[in-house]
């Protein structure tokens, strides 16, 4: 249970909570407001243009959209609030107030394109954003400068950031928001805008002068380049119906791969007919669910999807008599594993002619078939023992499956 905790805090800190971490640490030690070095005025400029770079070689609009966002923060801020930051500034508690409001609505947004009709629209929102809070900076209407500076609550709660209390909620509800969608299923890209928020809080929090807060802004932006090519490696590296690392990753591990080791591959039985008579979205929890039994495979075996219904194993340093115990504990873990199934949405409303379903049962089973073979003289490159644990699977299933078998070197 600690283990998995832990490494669900992992999957929520990632490179991008270290990455702000190391930089909220240098500032706070290193810069002052007489200290600054002359670049960190030019950094938001490379930043800007680096992510531009980014969103149009890996088609990611939702990035443009974003760095448009900080953006106009940061000049925003520089241009009708000054170099030190006014709370009392109503362009300021306005960017502090439409920022997290921008930010969550980006993450949920679908990518559609920057220069399609919606892609377009989108960005005329951002700019009509930026026009609303420079006619209000110059303006200053008593009604809308005390709507962002309410204080229902006793301002000595949140004497620690200049950020008003609306601005804050805004804050509040955008982090809850990004959080609870991460602890449902992490994904970098989700990961990415959770601490560029953050960032962006930092940014606005900073009394020290506006090239701290441009700092913060440009962290932001670094770190959303940072879960762009995250997520990226994660999609041509791991497979999306499983997570577990897809077949370009296992070419790349068993390259890896000197001195001893075993590769086992495993494939569920009979799962063609198991489809035939559940449905595919029966078949992939299945296969989901057998993807996380595998990942607890003991002897330090790391598990990858082979395609199709069947998986590989690999065990460095380890021959296949000292895997074997733990190949068969596998396999009587998933055998004797019921698995839940979640059953389909029903329709809101009761069709006139409605169609015979299929009958999904609340639980399942399924059984795999094991085939293990490690490296000796005969067989040294990692090629030829995949070839050989093939050979060793097909002997299971022709033994009646549900069953393990190990290559003898000569089959």
């Amino acid at each position: 249970m600690t283990l998995t905790v832990l490494k669900k805090l992992a999957l929520l800190v990632g490179l991008e909570g270290v990455l702000l971490v190391a930089i909220f640490v240098y500032v706070a030690t290193t810069i002052t407001p007489d200290a600054v070095p002359a670049s960190v005025r030019f950094l938001p400029y490379g930043v800007f243009v680096a992510g531009l770079l980014v969103s149009w070689r890996f088609r990611r609009s939702r990035l443009v959209f974003s760095f448009a966002v900080l953006a106009f923060a940061d000049r925003g801020l520089l241009f009708y609030v000054g170099e030190i930051p006014d709370p009392a500034s109503l362009g300021y508690q306005a960017v502090a107030f439409l920022l997290p409001i921008n930010l969550a609505g980006i993450v949920w947004m679908k990518e559609r394109g920057t220069f399609t009709p919606v892609g377009q629209g989108r960005l005329a929102a951002i700019l009509f954003q930026a026009v609303i809070v420079m006619l209000l900076a110059n303006s200053t209407p008593g009604w809308v400068n005390g709507a962002l500076h309410l204080s229902p609550l006793p301002e000595s709660w949140f004497a620690w950031t200049p950020v008003a209390q609306p601005a804050l909620v805004m804050f509040a509800a955008a982090f809850g928001w990004m959080i609870t969608r991460l602890v449902l299923r992490s994904n970098a890209t989700g990961r990415g805008f959770l601490w560029a928020l953050i960032a962006c809080f930092l940014g606005l929090s900073a009394s020290s002068g506006v090239p701290i807060s441009t700092i913060h802004f440009s962290t932001a932006g670094i770190i959303l380049i940072f879960s762009v090519i995250e997520a990226s490696y994660f999609m041509a590296y791991r497979d999306g119906l499983t997570g577990l690392p897809a077949r370009r990753a296992l070419n790349e591990a068993l390259l890896r791969l000197n001195g001893e080791y075993t590769i086992a591959m495993v494939d569920i039985d009979r799962f063609k007919t198991f489809n035939d008579r559940y449905g595919h979205d029966v078949g992939d929890q299945v296969l989901r669910k057998v993807a996380v039994q595998l990942e607890r495979v003991g002897g330090g075996g790391r598990a990858f999807r082979y395609g199709g219904e069947e998986f590989a194993l690999v065990f460095a340093g380890r021959v296949p008599k000292d895997v074997l115990p733990d190949l068969e504990q596998l396999r009587v873990s998933i055998a004797e594993a019921k698995f839940a199934l979640r059953g389909k949405d029903r329709p809101k409303e009761k069709p006139e002619n409605p169609e015979p379903k299929r009958r999904v049962p609340n639980k399942v089973s399924v059984t795999v078939s094991i085939g293990a073979a490690g490296r000796s003289d005969r067989r040294s490159a990692p090629s030829e023992v995949v070839t050989f644990a093939d050979r060793a699977l097909y002997r299971a299933k022709k033994a009646g499956r549900n069953t393990v078998k190990v290559s003898n070197g000569e089959t």
